[in-house]
């Protein structure tokens, strides 16, 4: 059975922050097209999301977290097989701290 993309609270909370951010420093097309882009870069782990790499930050955690990157973003997710989802929990500013990663839920 195929998966499909779910996003958290938290991970569409992050990508409504990055927005609002380029929006005001860039413009609302800059934002538009970055916010597109880790859109569509989610959506393309339906065909291999094992094949990404797993996040070291979050091993301690019962999930095995994976990550993608967009620019300057990991999309961080787990997939859930029982019932079919890849679960997008937190798009990351690859500029910032890497144990601010933890803050994923």
């Amino acid at each position: 059975m195929a998966l499909t993309v779910y996003w958290t609270q938290f991970a569409e909370d992050k990508l409504e922050d990055i927005f609002h951010y380029y929006k005001l420093k860039a413009g609302i097309r800059v934002a538009t097209k970055l916010v597109n882009g880790i859109v569509d870069q989610s959506m393309e782990l339906v065909t291999n999301p094992e094949g990404k790499q797993l996040e070291e930050h979050l091993s301690d955690r019962p999930q095995d977290f994976r990550y993608v990157v967009f620019k300057k973003y990991k999309i961080v997710y787990y997939i859930d097989y029982p019932t079919n989802r890849i679960f997008i929990c937190h798009v990351f500013d690859t500029r910032q701290n890497p144990e601010k990663i933890r803050l994923a839920r």
